[in-house]
């Protein structure tokens, strides 16, 4: 879902536009590892509280620390790196899972409302992000402030896509793979509608972005919950060890191939 470059750079300061982007191009490589990181994020998350013992207020405080750390190491490159981004996003989905799971669990509060705060804070996210830089693009993250808005913008994707999965997985007793399911229709929609110029590229790009989490979500707690809870019993260390060596992989290919890159 590529959004034209022309019109994004018309909104770049002068003595900005020879400055390189610090995320990816849009390929079926970039999908691919989001949907991975997604479910190692999901699966990591249940990992590291439960199976491990450690209890949900440590393991938001470790990942707060990591991720922290992480996107310190992103903002202080002065190009896209696709292992401190990809760091980034799969430390960020641990934590979008955290965070939901903190508010349900630790404090009650409901699917249906976190749901709802998680939309209604991205999409502030994106008003004040258009509001002060006119665009929304991912080809136009040349600046830090545009960086700020990106990351939070992705992190309330991620709580966002969290609830919502949990929503109609759980809540609604949908099950994990139906849930699943819908999701990606939906994400398939998108794409029509997109490869059809029935949707702008920026529009599609955040849409299937949003979803791409509860669709991994589903897809992690599908192979990780218990046969008795809708799930195939498979635990958390074999889904979160396969995807996190695919996604490895991936990012060194991409590392090595720039594949990705966008250019300035």
């Amino acid at each position: 879902m590529n959004q034209d470059t022309n019109v994004d750079r018309a909104w770049i300061r002068p003595d900005l536009r020879g400055m390189a982007n610090k995320v990816p191009e849009v390929t079926v490589y970039f999908w691919i590892i989001k949907v991975l990181a997604t479910t190692v994020g999901e699966t990591a998350a249940d990992l590291l509280n439960f199976n491990l013992g450690i209890g949900l207020g440590a393991t938001t405080g470790i990942m707060a620390v990591a991720l922290a750390i992480a996107l310190a190491l992103q903002l202080r490159a002065d190009r896209y790196v696709p292992w401190r981004y990809w760091l980034v996003v799969i430390l960020v989905s641990v934590a979008g899972t955290l965070v939901t799971d903190n508010l349900t669990d630790s404090f009650g509060v409901s699917l249906i409302v976190t749901t709802i705060v998680f939309s209604v804070l991205l999409a502030a996210t994106f008003v004040l992000w258009y509001r002060s830089e006119r665009t929304l693009s991912i080809h136009s993250i040349t600046t830090r402030r545009r960086e700020w808005f990106y990351w939070a913008a992705i992190l309330f994707t991620f709580a966002l896509g969290t609830a919502a999965g949990d929503l109609l997985a759980e809540r609604l007793s949908l099950g994990y793979l139906p849930s699943a399911g819908i999701f990606a229709a939906v994400i398939a929609v998108i794409a029509i509608g997109y490869r059809f110029g029935v949707l702008g590229g920026v529009f599609a790009f955040w849409a299937a972005y949003v979803l791409t989490r509860p669709l991994g979500a589903s897809l992690g707690d599908w192979l990780s919950q218990a046969r008795a809870d809708s799930g195939l019993g498979l635990g958390t260390v074999g889904p979160s060890v396969a995807f996190l060596v695919i996604v490895i992989g991936l990012v060194t290919y991409l590392t090595t191939s720039r594949r990705d890159v966008i250019e300035s």
